[in-house]
């Protein structure tokens, strides 16, 4: 390929193509669409990653690639990589070739630590596949006219963690992220990310590191860059808190939300629902107070409205700076109207029973054991479900037992008159011109209905034809 030998590798291209960028935001799923990469820009941002793809419904549906990344070229928005999830390398090769004219570098996510991820055989589920994964980026390498970068997570050992990052190094991989958590680290059990990883992948290879985890202020950004000798700071949940985290400033919050807003409508479209979630994380603080409000921006329906349920928000604020009242929802000595991080409560000691609402929940579970025998082989889950669905059926012994349509795999319908599924159905009766009245397929029908009215107009036009009969002289000698 001409132009991959022309194309910028490591230190070159952080230097020249990303600018040297320092200050990163993370690929989120939703939340670092056009105009939330914008408005981190305007604030300190210098880089930023495109939400997460899947790279084989990037493939398929030119409407999800229209969607997500044709739609949103914007000048103000480079440099830019495109991030993608995939476990196939000839599928994510076709995913980037068609994404590579629309950003400066594909990154190949091996950090998503969601159960969609586990059960999609993606992200950080890909960690031991150190095959698969050599072979997606030398392939990706030698295919793209733009560089390959990985994110990763690290393993609880060092030693297998610079292991990893060697090896994707070689493969060819131009620049390295590293979230210093591990895979079982998320949800109550995220914790600390580990910098001592970062530090030592950051001396063990020779392409530009990022690191990602513990960034909640810049002083944070600056001590994780001392500490790790990294070449940028990438955060996540940090900017969708503050926005303007990379600029050292905790604004009002109805300064970024207002200025989000005003970017939005600038770049529509934009989906609601990241429009919401970003007004709710902006808000977070302040909505623990004025929660008819939480209520209020959960239900809206429009752009407009989530724009009034924000400005509501921020003239009940002022009206309390107005009148002096003092604030008892603090992080870090900031109002909760300031734009701060959120501080992820700990996982509660086992066996700890904290609260009567605690008591009463673990005294339903037990209610809940203490049925019938009928229960014992079901979860915990599976039991509560059941209490609310008595009807709900989870043994798979006790299933009923679906008859296959005869020319698939698919159960076929109880009243099909064919005997099939409604796919196979409906190509049966299309080809007999039958009504199958299971399925509602009325071909019969409707043919019938279109031979009437087809024979209906033929009348009408023969009797149009005929010559106007005068009143007083019979038929039949008009028609002589």
């Amino acid at each position: 390929m001409p132009g991959a030998m022309a194309k910028l590798q490591g230190f070159e291209f952080w230097e020249k193509t990303l600018k040297g960028a320092r200050y990163v935001v993370a690929p989120m799923v939703d939340q670092s669409e056009l105009a939330w990469r914008l408005l981190s820009r305007r604030h300190g941002a210098e880089l930023c990653y495109t939400p997460m793809f899947h790279a084989k419904v990037f493939v398929r549906d030119v409407n999800y690639r229209r969607d997500n990344l044709y739609s949103e070229v914007c000048q103000e928005d480079r440099p830019l990589i495109t991030q993608f999830c995939a476990n196939d390398p000839e599928v994510f090769i076709q995913a980037a070739l068609l994404a590579q004219d629309y950003c400066d570098a594909i990154d190949l996510n091996l950090g998503c630590p969601q159960m969609i991820a586990k059960k999609g055989r993606y992200g950080v589920f890909l960690q031991d596949e150190w095959e698969l994964l050599e072979k997606m980026i030398k392939l990706a390498n030698e295919k793209l006219s733009v560089p390959i970068t990985c994110k990763i997570r690290v393993f609880p050992e060092i030693e297998k963690t610079v292991k990893y990052a060697k090896m994707l190094e070689k493969a060819g991989c131009q620049l390295l992220t590293v979230h210093g958590r591990t895979k079982d680290q998320r949800g109550p059990l995220t914790g600390l990310a580990n910098w001592e990883h970062i530090k030592a992948v950051r001396e063990a290879v020779n392409i530009p590191v990022f690191a990602n985890g513990n960034i909640q202020h810049l002083s944070d950004v600056k001590r994780c860059m001392e500490e790790t000798g990294v070449h940028g700071i990438m955060s996540a949940e940090g900017n969708l808190h503050n926005p303007a985290l990379f600029e050292g400033r905790s604004p009002p919050v109805w300064e970024m939300a207002d200025e989000y807003l005003e970017v939005v409508q600038k770049h529509t479209p934009c989906s609601l629902s990241y429009v919401r979630a970003h007004l709710f994380k902006l808000w977070h603080h302040t909505l623990q107070i004025h929660q008819d409000l939480r209520e209020d921006l959960g239900k809206v329906k429009n752009l407009e409205s989530l724009a009034n349920v924000s400005l509501q928000l921020k003239l009940r604020c002022q009206e309390e700076i107005a009148k002096g009242v003092g604030d008892p929802n603090t992080s870090g000595g900031l109002p909760h109207w300031c734009c701060q991080p959120y501080v992820r409560p700990p996982p509660k000691e086992p066996g700890s029973e904290n609260t009567q609402k605690d008591s009463e929940v673990k005294g339903a579970k037990r209610a809940l054991e203490e049925t019938d025998g009928a229960t014992d082989s079901l979860s915990k889950n599976q039991q509560r479900r059941q209490a609310r669905n008595p009807h709900k059926n989870f043994r798979a012994g006790l299933k009923l037992k679906y008859i296959k349509c005869e020319q698939c795999d698919n159960p076929k319908g109880n009243k099909c008159v064919f005997n099939l599924c409604r796919a196979c159905c409906k190509k049966a009766a299309l080809k007999e011109v039958a009504d199958c009245p299971g399925h509602g397929m009325k071909f019969k029908t409707k043919a019938l209905r279109a031979a009437a009215e087809l024979e209906n107009s033929q009348i009408s036009g023969i009797q149009a034809e005929l010559p106007s009969t005068p009143p007083d002289q019979p038929v039949a000698q008009t028609v002589a």
